[in-house]
C-alpha cells in the first residue's frame, strides 16, 4: 500500500518518487512540467502528496544528484517490490547492478536470467518497471547497440538524453578516439 509521494525538480526536469513503509514503490522520469507529473501521481495514488521520510528522501536527493552529473549509483535505494513477479524481481536486481555509464543488452539481461530466449520478457519486464530512474531500464539496450523500446514520458528520446547524460556508449562502434594512443605526460 503507498502511503504516499513527492514531486520534485531535477536538471532534467520535474520527477515523483512513491513511497510505502517498506520502500519506494514508483518513480517518474524528467517531464518538462510539475503540474502534469503531479497530475499523474494524483491520478495513479490519489491526492496523497507528502513531505518524504528520510529513505525517499535520500532517494530523491540520488535521484537528482543522478540527473545532474550522470554518475551517481541509485543501487543502494530501498525499494518495495511486493507487488513484483519474481522474474521481474531478478529483472530489476540485474539492471540495478549496471553502473551509470555502462549498458547491457536485452539478450545478455536474458542470459544472466538463465536463458537467452527470455529477452523478449525483458523486453516487457522493463516496459512494467515501475521504479526508474533507480531501475534503469534505460542502460539497456537492443542489440547491436540499437536503442530498442522506451514506453517512459518522451519515449527513446528520454532513454538517449539519460544515456547521454551518463556518457554511455550505445554503440560497439570504434569512436573517433578509440586508435589513438594514451596520452603521456613530458618528461621534464
Amino acid at each position: 500500500m503507498t502511503n504516499a509521494f513527492a514531486v520534485f525538480e531535477t536538471a532534467l526536469g520535474w520527477c515523483a518518487l512513491a513511497w510505502s513503509e517498506a520502500g519506494v514503490v514508483a518513480g517518474r522520469l524528467p517531464q518538462p512540467g510539475e503540474a502534469g507529473v503531479r497530475a499523474a501521481m494524483v491520478k495513479r495514488f490519489g491526492e496523497v502528496e507528502a513531505e518524504p521520510p528520510p529513505f525517499a528522501a535520500d532517494a530523491i536527493a540520488g535521484v537528482q544528484a543522478l540527473m545532474a552529473d550522470g554518475t551517481t549509483d541509485l543501487s543502494h535505494i530501498q525499494l518495495d517490490m511486493a507487488a513484483i513477479a519474481p522474474l521481474h524481481v531478478q529483472l530489476y536486481a540485474i539492471a540495478r547492478a549496471i553502473p551509470p555509464g555502462e549498458t547491457l543488452t536485452y539478450g545478455e539481461v536474458a542470459e544472466r536470467l538463465g536463458d537467452k530466449n527470455l529477452a523478449r520478457e525483458v523486453g516487457r519486464g522493463l516496459g512494467l518497471n515501475p521504479f526508474p530512474p533507480i531501475v534503469p531500464c534505460h542502460r539497456i539496450l537492443a542489440a547491436s547497440g540499437k536503442t530498442g523500446g522506451f514506453s517512459a514520458p518522451g519515449g527513446v528520446e528520454t532513454k538517449m538524453k539519460l544515456l547521454n547524460l551518463e556518457r554511455a556508449r550505445t554503440t560497439t562502434a570504434p569512436s573517433l578516439f578509440d586508435d589513438l594512443p594514451l596520452a603521456v605526460a613530458p618528461r621534464r
